[in-house]
């Protein structure tokens, strides 16, 4: 008898697997919608899918009356750049912290208790500080990504860098390396690819630190537009904004996905 966790689906079956629970999710909230609005014309909380389809129309391709602007690219630009910023300062923070401290025991010893009890504190009640500290501008946004995430790098990367091989670095001492040339020739190397993983993990916390930021304190963006219109139930525009930033952070993922593979195609060998 072949047992359970032997079975492999066919490329066929895959794919219709991996289908089947959209299509069951699309079909519980057309039954629940079509339910609800047989009941009540007017809701809003599960709109119809024509309804959904105008408001993204209106909100992807018509200008807004007040600012000209085309809101969803807007939205989606400022959103972008805040999310981007704050992963590439985490990320630079991250490998320059986590290379150091799992590499060097003094720095290990001195900044590893440190690290630890910043990664406890929960950003999102650091929030009111930073606005205060930082103003309400772009700054305390990205900071708020940047201490969310970084604490996390860090230590993933400096447990990364303690476990590389005792025998590289003793060669590569023997061979008259110093300290930077160890860590730029041994060291990084084998932590970039790391460094990448560690990202594509820190990506949904990042993009909860980011709309929390700006549902309090913006003038444009995904989370500031969401919680912008909820106060109006307008559930046709909130959907595709959940969908809209769901789709963006799968294809952030993706992207960071192929970039390991094609950089450091060694570590997806197997």
């Amino acid at each position: 008898m072949r047992r359970l966790i032997n079975r492999r689906p066919a490329r066929a079956t895959g794919i219709y697997l991996a289908a089947l629970p959209f299509v069951l999710l699309i079909a519980a909230y057309l039954a629940g919608s079509a339910a609800r609005l047989a009941e009540n014309p007017n809701d809003k909380l599960l709109p119809a899918f024509d309804t959904i389809g105008d408001a993204i129309w209106r909100m992807a391709a018509m200008e807004d009356v007040r600012s000209g602007d085309i809101l969803l690219w807007v939205d989606t630009a400022a959103s972008l750049e805040r999310l981007l910023t704050g992963l590439m300062v985490a990320g630079l923070v991250g490998l320059a912290f986590g290379i150091t401290i799992g590499l060097i025991p003094l720095v290990r010893a001195t900044l590893s208790p440190f690290v630890g009890m910043l990664s406890m504190i929960p950003p999102l009640a650091v929030l009111p500080i930073l606005f205060i500290v930082f103003g309400l501008g772009e700054l305390s946004k990205v900071m708020l990504i940047v201490i969310g995430i970084t604490p996390f790098l860090i230590r993933e990367l400096a447990g990364r860098t303690a476990e590389l091989p005792g025998e590289q670095l003793i060669k590569a001492q023997t061979l008259g390396a110093g300290t930077w040339q160890i860590i730029a020739r041994v060291v990084l190397p084998q932590i970039m690819p790391r460094l990448i993983g560690a990202l594509r993990l820190a990506l949904g916390p990042a993009w909860l630190f980011l709309i929390a930021a700006e549902a309090i304190a913006a003038t444009d963006g995904l989370g500031y537009r969401i919680f912008l219109v909820r106060r109006y139930l307008a559930m046709d525009i909130i959907l595709p904004y959940v969908a809209w930033i769901t789709f963006l952070a799968f294809m952030l993922d993706w992207l960071l996905g192929k970039l390991s593979a094609k950089a450091y195609a060694w570590t997806h060998t197997g």
